[in-house]
């Protein structure tokens, strides 16, 4: 049995598990160039990678709901040929699953990704394998806030005890999720959220590098 600190780990996929900078910010590119709006400079575009794409197109460009779900439909017409494996799995990850795995903690999946996506994503990288259940969002649109998707995760683990359960992400979304379901959280400084924003947000722990997780989880 684990001695682990908990005994389930909620991870996010994007910016915690791969980097899908490349794949993420030439969809909205794509989309945008719909739109009229030509962004050359892809770094621009990285405040993208984590929160609900809708959101952001509103956010970012003031694009209406309307409008902001179509820039979605778009985005998916390049992400779901090229973009979806234009991704990279961040190095330790891969050791990490395994240790958690072979410690006894029960590893979900908790994205605000498509599910049909994130299980592609997962099974190309060979990290399938790792996770108890995969939760994210419907392809309407649908369960995209993040206290949404863990609220799926734990119904899938069995709507497990809050204490036994930490989520692991890179953004203030992934941590603010967390607490909205009374979780510890933690942050990880090798995505795209700054050491700040998780702060902020309210993260139980930071970590800067993935062997930091396991450490956390099982002190």
């Amino acid at each position: 049995m684990s001695q682990s600190k908990y005994k389930y780990a909620l991870f996010d996929l994007d910016g915690t598990l791969t980097d899908p900078g490349e794949g993420i910010t030439r969809s909205v590119q794509y989309a945008l160039d719909k739109f009229g709006i030509h962004v050359e400079d892809r770094k621009q575009l990285f405040c993208f990678i984590g929160p609900p794409l809708h959101e952001s197109f509103e956010v970012y460009y003031g694009f209406s709901r309307p409008d902001a779900m179509k820039a979605v439909d778009y985005y998916r017409e390049y992400y779901a040929v090229k973009g979806i494996f234009e991704n990279l799995v961040y190095d330790g990850i891969p050791e990490v699953l395994a240790k958690l795995r072979d410690s006894g903690v029960r590893i979900c999946l908790a994205t605000s990704k498509p599910e049909v996506f994130a299980k592609q994503i997962l099974e190309h990288f060979g990290l399938d394998g790792y996770f108890t259940a995969v939760a994210g969002s419907e392809m309407d649109g649908t369960r995209t806030k993040k206290a949404e998707v863990v609220e799926r995760a734990l119904g899938l683990l069995g709507n497990p005890d809050a204490g036994d359960c930490v989520m692991i992400g890179d953004r203030e979304h992934d941590v603010l999720g967390g607490a909205a379901h009374g979780l510890d959280t933690i942050g990880v400084l090798f995505g795209y959220g700054s050491c700040e924003e998780l702060e902020h947000a309210g993260a139980t722990h930071i970590a800067a590098k993935p062997i930091e997780i396991v450490n956390i989880i099982n002190q």
